[in-house]
């Protein structure tokens, strides 16, 4: 359904003869596209493209992107996934020419400044989980939950169990964890949370065995909370034979007050677009590092870079997986990640996750007066309310609330999200939210929960296309969008 003008399409505003510019004729003798070109690829007439002027083009494309929304013009509170502030100093360093020149092929010796970068980065890593190994190549958060799978398949093979075939994940995991675990060869089983939103020990205690390899763990979880238990969790695994991996995708709640290597994990991912401000969204590129414990680097993917006399070199560590990625992986997150480190220091991004813990929990304190707030009034950088109980007495489903919040200028929260809460409303607001930015928020927030049905459930209002394959006939007839030349 279209709720506003259409926007034309380019080949609806051609007119013929319209150019945005003239090129000079060829010299003669010049080769052309039809000397090029094989001739069965050559059609009889050129086709038939949009005639336009330059300002008609441009100004197309400048008012289809006033139509996006983007963490540089909205504020976006979508839990689990961390939506942060990109800063453009990460931006302007990551462009720099000693940066986007550098060719994948050259010779070590002829990139010693990018080698330097990248093995400090290493080492940043290591010490802010307190896992020494690190492996930068893979190419997104997934992409290093299987790497870091693959490394641990490998580790026990070489040790010679290889009966340990299951993984186990938690039933508030991301989606990610049982999908790499089956790529990586594992069966999976899930371990429940208990009442408190947190692991259920004793459902760990009983599916723990000779056959454990991993028990994949996100901490703080994607309920928003500290697993307090964690030490006792990561005392069983071991104690079965099992590793331990972290789902780093919340790493923003504990930078600098704790570290996962200190608290039991063998194996985990970074997110630099989550955590360290790189891009988000768009489907990448993207970045995964993967950090492990020293009797497992042996077996990370490479290339790494060591040093060696004062020599940066790539090397591939004795017992290797082998290759995850072309070349290095996404070099320019990995430099974007390395510039919002070296921007905030070590006491800097200690407070990067107090300031999130703080806003969360401040949005928290506001929101908890009309939304139910299943797992207590306290959370880390995220936490997940329910729309059950508005759904029952109003039918304001999590839905209804996503698309009416657009209306009043904000990103949906995550909706649906974890499975284990009911009607799941998803909100972390980083660290660079401001107050005012929250009140206005929890504000709409209330102000939905108030309207009538019929307005939600017709919401979005503003937006060019409202949601036309989500509403079910029960509901109102659906509709579609019809093309008017037909």
């Amino acid at each position: 359904m279209r709720n506003q003008q259409a926007t034309k399409l380019l080949f609806e505003m051609s007119r013929p003869g319209r150019r945005s510019h003239h090129l000079p004729a060829l010299p003669a003798g010049s080769e052309t596209v039809t000397d090029l070109l094989p001739a069965e690829q050559l059609a009889d007439a050129p086709p038939p493209l949009p005639e336009l002027s330059e300002g008609d083009v441009v100004r197309h494309f400048v008012n289809l992107s006033t139509q996006n929304m983007s963490v540089d013009t909205h504020f976006y509170p979508l839990g689990s996934c961390t939506m942060k502030y990109n800063p453009k100093r990460n931006e302007r360093m990551a462009s720099l020419g000693g940066i986007v020149d550098v060719h994948p092929l050259q010779d070590d010796e002829s990139i010693q400044g990018m080698l330097q970068l990248l093995h400090e980065l290493q080492g940043m890593f290591a010490e802010i989980s307190g896992l020494p190994g690190v492996s930068m190549q893979p190419a997104a958060g997934a992409h290093g939950e299987l790497a870091a799978l693959f490394v641990a398949a490998a580790y026990f093979a070489d040790k010679g169990e290889t009966s340990r075939k299951v993984v186990l994940t938690a039933d508030s995991a991301h989606g990610t964890n049982p999908a790499s675990a089956q790529m990586a060869g594992f069966s999976t089983k899930t371990v429940k949370s208990g009442p408190n939103g947190l692991v259920d020990v004793e459902d760990l205690k009983s599916k723990l065995g000779d056959d454990t390899a991993v028990f994949m763990l996100t901490n703080p979880n994607t309920l928003g909370l500290f697993d307090a238990q964690v030490q006792e969790i990561a005392d069983l695994v071991h104690q079965a034979g099992g590793l331990i991996y972290l789902d780093g995708a919340n790493m923003n709640a504990i930078l600098g007050i704790t570290r996962p290597g200190d608290f039991g994990a063998d194996l985990m991912h970074y997110n630099p677009h989550k955590t360290f401000s790189g891009p988000h969204g768009g489907g990448g590129p993207g970045a995964g590092p993967i950090c492990v414990r020293d009797f497992l680097a042996p077996y990370l993917p490479g290339p790494i870079v060591e040093e060696h006399a004062g020599e940066f070199r790539c090397v591939n560590p004795a017992k290797s997986i082998g290759r995850v990625r072309s070349f290095f992986g996404n070099v320019g997150v990995l430099v974007r990640a390395y510039v919002y480190i070296r921007t905030y220091g070590k006491e800097g991004l200690r407070k990067v996750s107090e300031d999130a813990l703080l806003g969360a929990n401040y949005l928290l304190s506001k929101v908890k007066h009309f939304l139910d707030v299943p797992h207590g009034d306290r959370c880390m950088h995220e936490f997940v309310a329910s729309a059950s109980r508005l759904k029952k007495e109003k039918h304001l489903s999590a839905m209804d609330i996503a698309k009416r919040i657009l209306d009043y200028g904000f990103h949906a929260p995550t909706v649906y999200f974890p499975l284990v809460v009911d009607e799941a409303v998803m909100v972390e607001p980083t660290e660079t939210e401001s107050k005012e930015t929250l009140d206005a928020f929890a504000e709409a927030l209330f102000r939905i929960t108030e309207e009538s049905d019929d307005l939600i459930q017709d919401a979005p209002l503003s937006t060019k296309i409202s949601r036309p394959d989500d509403v079910t006939a029960a509901r109102r007839p659906i509709l579609r969008w019809t093309d008017p030349a037909s």
